[in-house]
């Protein structure tokens, strides 16, 4: 599987910031990890991407620093459509929908500004958001979506034929949105490849994170994606936090430093019987939950950290998951990115930067890539 790491953990609204972060983050990154070459999961604000999308001289410029920074492009993230660093983002990540034209404007300019920067004979994805926040949704809605999902395959389609590059969008489930699981989105896109979805351009980005918050079982759902006739494109590798006994006064003092004001942190609760109880952010879960079963926390945890009791993370999850894609015929050919965009509103002490990815590169590759013991 190709290993990257996502951009988006850097503020960046345009192509000079975006050349910052490959020089003072990427690059030292990858001198950091003793790495000949990065992968980098590169997240385009929706100005720069419609920018680089029209302009083969800028494109040029971004090419020559990811080669003079030894590093290589083989995926985007297309889930914040800009601001994804303001003080405050919550549900705005969500918007535009896919039932909006601009949604669908900005994704194609990402597969073109990505087909322009992938390398020769390599497939590209593209992760996108699951339509929306689930309220408000309409029918209407529903079907513009559909539309511009068909519009979508079709753009891909053509763009391969001018230029030979394939791109794949990942529609990546996420608590609370329309499509909230795997299977919900699987069952969304199955539905439709009557309507013109195409299976060889859309497919499924499991954030492992999110995976982890739903409870639900790594190899069920990955079996649902192919039950339903897809393909997972991309795996973002993410930890969610775990927390046993959350009504525990020292679990509750130690969630509170988490519940903080920039990014939405859903949260579900598993029942005795198996039933999932949801918050939409930590501090209503806080306020209204029982706290009787275990909680899940959407705050993407850095890989390798492992935090003091009575906080857990779901890198376990992370682990089987990637295990169950790898086993299937066409595993080697998803790209897993490492996705953890939360360093600066993580609690405690700040960790250099540069050391925390290089950290969570070296335990990708001895947990997630190295070869299972005999």
């Amino acid at each position: 599987m190709r290993l990257s790491y996502c951009t988006n953990v850097h503020p960046a609204e345009d192509l000079d910031g975006v050349i910052r972060q490959l020089r003072d983050y990427a690059g030292p990154v990858r001198r950091r990890a003793d790495l000949d070459v990065l992968g980098v999961g590169l997240w385009l604000p929706a100005g720069l991407a419609s920018r680089l999308a029209g302009s083969a001289g800028d494109i040029a410029v971004l090419r020559e620093v990811l080669t003079e920074q030894g590093l290589h492009i083989h995926t985007l993230n297309a889930f914040p459509y800009g601001g994804f660093h303001n003080e405050v983002v919550k549900t705005d990540v969500y918007k535009p929908t896919w039932a909006q034209r601009e949604r669908l404007q900005y994704t194609l300019e990402c597969a073109e500004v990505l087909a322009a920067l992938l390398p020769d004979d390599t497939p590209g994805s593209i992760s996108t958001l699951p339509l929306g926040w689930r309220d408000p949704w309409t029918a209407d809605d529903d079907d513009a979506a559909t539309v511009a999902f068909a519009e979508l395959c079709e753009g891909l389609r053509t763009l391969k034929e001018r230029t030979g590059k394939t791109v794949r969008i990942a529609v990546e489930p996420e608590p609370g949105c329309v499509l909230d699981t795997v299977s919900d989105v699987a069952g969304w896109l199955a539905a439709r490849i009557p309507r013109g979805i195409d299976p060889e351009y859309v497919g499924l980005c499991i954030d492992t994170c999110h995976l982890a918050v739903s409870f639900a079982d790594p190899a069920a759902a990955v079996r649902s994606v192919g039950a339903a006739g897809l393909r997972i494109v991309k795996v973002q590798a993410s930890a969610a936090l775990h927390v046993a006994a959350p009504s525990d006064e020292a679990a509750r003092s130690a969630l509170e430093a988490f519940a903080e004001p920039r990014y939405l942190h859903q949260v579900r609760e598993l029942g005795r019987d198996g039933t999932v109880l949801m918050a939409d952010d930590l501090p209503q879960a806080l306020n209204g939950l029982p706290g009787r079963g275990p909680w899940r926390v959407h705050f993407h945890m850095p890989l390798h950290l492992v935090p003091d009791l009575p906080l857990e993370t779901t890198a376990e999850v992370l682990e089987r998951t990637v295990a169950e894609v790898s086993s299937l015929p066409y595993g080697h050919e998803v790209h897993l990115d490492i996705e953890t965009y939360t360093w600066s509103v993580l609690p405690g002490k700040q960790t250099d930067l540069v050391e925390g990815i290089a950290g969570e590169i070296a335990w990708a590759r001895s947990h997630l890539l190295a070869p299972a013991p005999s």
